[in-house]
């Protein structure tokens, strides 16, 4: 029996929470807005959490739905939710939350994910990557002067979806493309799913071992994903779990393969009468997929379910070559911040420029602006990671920028490295809200600049066409680019194409 619970706002009450995808319609609160975690997951990270600035809290036991109107949130569940009050602040709250609900564990992913750039070869080889394409895209980073740093070899890499080998016509050598990979610097991820090509042997093999999800008539189920139509590994089953562990850590003794970007897990294609080993929800088989990462130091998600606390880098979705809110460069703050109050704590913007292929199809005119914004946005980001080359095409001065923010991010490596480790033991984000750091001053609302821990400002410009932007300072000084501010103030500063807005807080 569905349970209802509802909260009437307070006064200057706001919320956050629910999905990181809707980080650019957060705070919550005056808006008319409806969710449901049970199907609503929009590509991204989600929890069955909701936090607000008045030291309050909703924890659910199961997905919940969750609805704003009329200043008034209701939550409709099938366990009663767990409803806490008192924590005085949004820090307080969720940190009160954090240690109960989803404490961090202990553990971070590799170093390296936050010390320098990744690089995701997906925009320049799409479903064609080889080899030589690999190395050859290697060496042009370090021609170009940019770090080291993991570097991830895509989608079509494999045999087929589920047939985790090389592929032979492609990579006709993979130890030794991995090899060079390494002496080069660069520690090699691979792209995998949870989806089984219906054509393979591989598939007749699981199929026989029962390893396969099925539906209620007894046949193994076909879900029609972004690449077709598959099969799905039944991760409730030992065997099956077994058995991708056992390719993946073949992989890694085989070839030198250090990690790897798990794609998919998505609860959307999972079906309510679909029959398992474990009858489970759609959110609880992402949730496994997930678990099942946490054993691999070099990781990376897209899809994940009520995982806080966890050592697993997050990515925001694809985004695409635009500038807009939703799914563009003005929604990479918003919805960073999301993922961090959701205790996505080691977020990463998505692929410089835009993740989603399509945009970069035959287009003859990308916006150099907004790839280096891009880039610039990302630099203080927990992770951040290039995929189209800039070299490529960017004139001499863009490329310049883009060069400059990927060293940035080196340079300030091991600050935020001590951040993730610190995120590792408390459980908080490592990017913050204005109104998380500094609470109670009306900042609930800033969503376009962020905190990089407690004392560094970040206030990128995620507008086309200005060289300007309007930046927030709480109380303090703050010395960053132009010399020294004395908060709290505001001030429109010039952000020229090469400039990152950014303040260190003195005295701290």
């Amino acid at each position: 029996m569905r349970q209802v619970k509802e909260i009437k706002l307070l006064d200057g009450e706001y919320w956050w929470g629910g999905i990181a995808a809707d980080g650019y319609r957060m705070p919550m609160g005056d808006e008319e807005l409806h969710r449901d975690l049970r199907v609503d997951q929009l590509s991204n990270q989600t929890a069955p959490f909701l936090v607000s600035n008045k030291g309050r809290y909703v924890y659910g036991f199961d997905p919940f739905s969750y609805a704003f109107k009329d200043r008034v949130l209701t939550i409709e569940s099938e366990q009663a939710v767990a409803f806490e009050e008192g924590y005085g602040t949004l820090r307080g709250a969720y940190c009160a939350a954090a240690e109960k609900y989803f404490p961090a564990c202990g553990r971070i992913p590799g170093e390296l994910l936050f010390t320098a750039p990744q690089y995701n070869a997906w925009i320049e080889m799409m479903y064609e990557p080889t080899g030589d394409k690999m190395i050859a895209y290697a060496n042009a980073i370090l021609e170009n002067g940019m770090p080291v740093g993991v570097i991830t070899i895509d989608d079509n890499w494999q045999e087929d979806y589920g047939v985790w080998e090389f592929h032979a016509g492609r990579f006709p050598e993979p130890k030794k493309t991995v090899d060079t990979l390494h002496q080069l610097g660069f520690p090699v991820m691979l792209w995998v799913c949870n989806y089984i090509s219906p054509d393979s042997y591989t598939f007749r093999e699981l199929e026989k071992l029962g390893y396969l999800i099925k539906t209620k008539e007894g046949n193994s189920a076909i879900v029609h994903w972004w690449n077709g139509y598959s099969g799905m590994l039944d991760l409730t089953n030992p065997g099956a779990v077994a058995w991708l562990k056992g390719r993946l850590d073949g992989l890694m003794e085989t070839y030198g393969i250090d990690g790897f970007k798990f794609d998919a897990g998505d609860p959307d294609v999972y079906a309510v009468d679909f029959v398992t080993h474990r009858t489970i929800s759609g959110t609880e088989y992402c949730k496994l997929w997930a678990q099942f990462g946490e054993q691999y130091a070099f990781n990376e998600y897209r899809a994940c379910y009520d995982m806080g606390g966890r050592a697993l880098g997050q990515r925001l979705c694809d985004k695409r070559h635009s500038w807009d809110e939703v799914n563009g460069v003005a929604s990479l703050v918003p919805n960073g911040l999301a993922q961090g109050i959701l205790g996505y704590a080691y977020s990463c913007p998505d692929m410089i420029g835009g993740g989603e292929f399509s945009c970069f199809l035959d287009n003859p005119d990308l916006d150099e602006e907004l790839i280096v914004r891009h880039a610039q946005c990302a630099a203080l980001f927990p992770m951040m990671q290039f995929s189209v080359s800039p070299w490529r095409i960017l004139n001499e001065k863009h490329l310049s920028c883009c060069v400059e923010a990927a060293k940035l991010h080196h340079a300030l490596g091991d600050e935020i490295l001590q951040l993730a480790r610190e995120a590792a033991q408390t459980g908080e984000p490592v990017i913050r809200y204005m109104e998380y750091v500094f609470p109670h001053c009306g900042y609930e609302k800033i969503t376009d600049q962020f905190m990089l821990g407690d004392d560094i400002l970040v206030a990128p410009v995620v507008t086309p066409d200005t060289d300007k932007r309007t930046v927030v300072f709480p109380a303090g000084t703050w010395s960053g680019v132009g010399g020294t501010v004395e908060g709290p103030c505001t001030k429109e500063l010039l952000a020229p194409i090469d400039t990152l807005l950014w303040f260190r807080r003195l005295g701290n």
